[in-house]
């Protein structure tokens, strides 16, 4: 069955809600101190923190410990600041029975830490 034109369907928000969560992600993370010594405990705090929130049904982090340790030798406290460039970040999000797959991601080639849509599924 198909939406009316203006209404919001299953897909419009599990899309929503998917973009929401990946810029509330970045947003509240970035500029987080880390360490080498710290970069576990920090992804298992955005996995946690991000899981917690609705219609997630998983999030996988992923940090760039060679970018962490790279900047972390840049001062004499030995630590930085997350950055987008250290993320791959990705969240699935169910809504009903419509399923999307997000991703925020560091692109080299465009010097930027793009945020997108991935897959979107309809579940039995």
């Amino acid at each position: 069955m198909r939406a009316e034109e203006g209404e919001i369907s299953d897909r419009d928000r599990a899309l929503f809600e998917a973009g929401i969560k990946l810029g509330a992600l970045y947003h509240q993370f970035t500029g987080t101190p880390v360490s080498t010594e710290t970069v576990e405990e920090l992804k298992t705090a955005i996995e946690r923190s991000v899981s917690l929130q609705p219609w997630v049904s998983s999030v996988e982090v992923k940090i760039d410990r060679e970018k962490v340790r790279k900047c972390e030798n840049e001062n004499q406290f030995r630590y930085c600041e997350l950055s987008g460039e250290m993320l791959d970040v990705k969240v699935v999000v169910r809504y009903r029975a419509v399923e999307v797959h997000a991703r925020v991601k560091y692109e080299e080639e465009m010097d930027y830490p793009l945020m997108r849509v991935e897959k979107v599924s309809k579940q039995r």
